[in-house]
């Protein structure tokens, strides 16, 4: 054993040190090269801004935790492709902050859920999942539709979105409000997943 590694190694605060610094330069080099790289910061085609009942609808999915038990990425594997459709791309994500990717299924994934079901048939599922699918270990959230969707806060969040690059113009963010009256947590919830995956060029 040479001089610097006894040193490195009776060390624990130096190791510590060094550890944290090849991370964290073995993180910049796999990452900063995507922030400048047009195929994830590019939308794919298709792919447009969540409209205000469903950006509302996201900020509940993320705020339940829904992605915990649901990914929205689908792998590039025959198997997940034809359970799910076309395997997901970094430009279908470029509007989401933070993204829903992910590897965790509980349930399956939602990339593709877009129209697959019927809005009632959600409303059902969100009230009562066993009602639609006996053997789902998802719980209820019934109380969804009795909360109604507050719009200075959605006009509030894509305000801070566009400053992250979403392209929404000032028309959008005043009629956000208008948009979402009346509206409850539940619609919202359905508005988005409705919109998944539906406008992606490569679904099948």
């Amino acid at each position: 054993m040479s001089q610097q590694h006894e040193i490195v190694e009776k060390n624990i605060g130096l190791m510590a040190v060094l550890i944290a610094l090849v991370i964290s330069i073995g993180g910049l080099v796999q990452i900063v090269p995507l922030i400048f790289s047009a195929q994830t910061t590019t939308p794919a085609p298709g792919i447009a801004p969540y409209g205000p009942l469903a950006l509302a609808g996201r900020d509940i999915y993320v705020r339940e935790g829904c992605y915990n038990c649901h990914s929205q990425m689908i792998r590039p594997f025959r198997a997940e492709t034809e359970r799910y459709g076309h395997y997901s791309v970094a430009g279908e994500s470029v509007y989401d902050h933070p993204f829903q990717w992910g590897s965790k299924r509980t349930g399956p994934d939602l990339a593709r859920v877009g129209g697959r079901y019927s809005d009632d048939w959600h409303r059902v599922h969100l009230n009562n999942p066993r009602d639609v699918v006996p053997e789902s270990n998802m719980p209820a959230y019934s109380w969804l539709s009795r909360n109604t969707v507050d719009g200075p806060t959605i006009a509030s969040h894509m305000r801070t979105l566009r400053r992250l690059g979403v392209p929404y113009s000032d028309a959008d963010i005043a009629g956000a409000d208008a948009a979402v009256a009346g509206k409850t947590e539940q619609d919202a919830v359905i508005a988005y997943l409705q919109g998944l995956g539906i406008n992606f060029a490569g679904r099948r």
